[in-house]
């Protein structure tokens, strides 16, 4: 018996410490799966906590899983182990029943896994916490009960740095088709022969106060009583997805541009900013002196967001930004960089430097380190 408790004891243990690692070493990627689930069960005023709970989330597995291996304050540990898989069990069996989240995010991008999939790896885990549980006086502390406990408390305290320093510049190891080293063009290109995702046209129309749904064979299309309400592609049989297949850049007048900016083989520099509004003013005037000797050294320099035209427009009067904004879809820009604005340097397709708005740098350094190296 004591043998599977300990086998248990260090499953748990090792995988609540990875989990909680990989959602600590990106705080914010995981605050926008909280939001999702948020939204799922209609909870979007609970989205101002999203990244304090997500930052308390990746902070309470580190020291839990660090506890239970240590084996200190065993049977508050158990508890508070059980009851956090209840839950979790409970959210990813809602998302793969009911198909609304498609990734739990609980490896955050190190690591997708399929609704169903994460529902298994959770029940997995309720059976061997539901032992511990059951067995908790057969654990014991690792070296004695005070010298564990302070242990555990190190690991509480380290953790909180390491997840506050992440969230304060940029994750430590990047997981995201966006890091340094990667190619967009290639992150946007579908493989030879790839299975191309297969969707079908559902129009849904509406007589008599009841709606009907239809497809675009047999659709109503001579009949005046039936009332279009809405059309919808639903996913019939999903194919290949590139990692990178929702980033599009188009100039205000509405003009594809990725392409052009994409294959430009000189250096650019991207500041990604998903919604305006949210964006940190106190970087704008070390910005827009970056921006002055970008354009002394005739560098491309852009803004891109997801914000509404007349939104950028008022932004770039305040702000006094002499440079041109472009369109993306805010889901890609959030991916992009975990900073609201944050700087991208990028030859041609490929990522050369990313920068969180705490650390943006001088144009100086990025001359020295970066361009001058290359000519």
């Amino acid at each position: 018996m004591n043998i599977i408790t300990t086998i248990a004891r260090i499953l748990v243990g090792v995988l609540f410490i990875i989990s909680g690692l990989i959602k600590a070493n990106d705080p914010v990627g995981f605050s926008y799966k909280l939001d999702e689930y948020f939204e799922v069960f209609h909870m979007d005023f609970m989205s101002f906590a999203s990244l304090g709970l997500a930052m308390f989330i990746a902070i309470f597995e580190i020291g839990l899983g660090a506890a239970l291996l240590l084996g200190a304050r065993i049977r508050n540990v158990v508890w508070m182990l059980l009851g956090l898989i209840v839950f979790f069990t409970f959210l990813t069996f809602y998302s793969a029943y009911f198909n609304k989240v498609t990734d739990c995010g609980c490896f955050g991008d190190a690591l997708h896994l399929t609704p169903w999939t994460s529902f298994g790896k959770d029940v997995a885990l309720l059976v061997l916490i539901a032992w511990l549980f059951f067995r908790r006086n057969d654990i014991s502390p690792l070296v004695n009960e005070g010298f564990s406990s302070t242990l555990a408390v190190l690991a509480l305290i380290g953790s909180g740095w390491f997840t506050q320093h992440c969230y304060a510049h940029l994750p430590i190891v990047d997981f995201r088709p966006y890091a340094v080293g990667k190619n967009l063009i290639d992150g946007r290109a579908m493989p030879a022969g790839a299975k191309v995702s297969v969707y079908e046209t559902k129009l849904y129309y509406e007589k008599k106060g009841e709606v009907k749904e239809f497809t675009s064979k047999d659709y109503p299309w001579n009949d005046s009583t039936w009332v279009w309400k809405e059309t919808k592609n639903v996913l019939v049989e999903k194919g290949y997805e590139p990692p990178i297949h929702d980033f599009n850049i188009t100039d205000q007048d509405g003009v594809d541009r990725t392409d052009e900016l994409l294959s430009n083989t000189d250096y650019n520099f991207f500041l990604v900013s998903y919604d305006l509004s949210k964006a940190d003013r106190k970087v704008q005037a070390q910005i827009n002196q970056f921006v002055r000797h970008t354009d002394e050294k005739h560098l491309k320099f852009i803004g891109l967001t997801g914000s509404l035209p007349a939104e950028t427009d008022n932004f770039r009067h305040d702000v006094e930004a002499m440079y041109d904004f472009y369109t993306c879809d805010q889901t890609a820009l959030k991916t992009m960089i975990r900073s609201n604005p944050g700087l991208m340097l990028m030859k041609g397709g490929v990522v050369i430097a990313i920068w969180h708005s705490n650390d943006f740098p001088e144009f100086k350094e990025v001359e020295a380190k970066y361009l001058n190296n290359a000519r």
